[in-house]
């Protein structure tokens, strides 16, 4: 596993952790903004988690696929496509 991957799975995993706390915070019915502050915390380190891993897409897949000029245009088409989910 590359690094990129190690810091999304990091990432994935602290998200993971605030969220059974946000699960608690809203069982205990703490305040509603508190609850919304951690889940703003957990939204930012999913995009973390979803950049790195496209980070080591790009950078492995996407090159390789370039350099052996087989699938590189499927590649691209992919990445695109992700751009577009996130910029909406």
């Amino acid at each position: 596993m590359n690094e990129e991957k190690k810091q999304a799975l990091q990432s994935l995993k602290t998200g993971k952790g605030q969220i059974e706390g946000i699960i608690k915070m809203i069982e205990d019915d703490r305040y509603c903004v508190d609850v919304s502050n951690q889940i703003i915390a957990v939204q930012a380190l999913l995009r973390k988690a979803n950049k790195l891993i496209l980070k080591q897409h790009m950078t492995h897949c996407v090159k390789a696929a370039i350099k052996r000029e087989y699938d590189a245009e499927e590649k691209i088409d992919e990445i695109l496509s992700i751009l577009d989910k996130v910029m909406k």
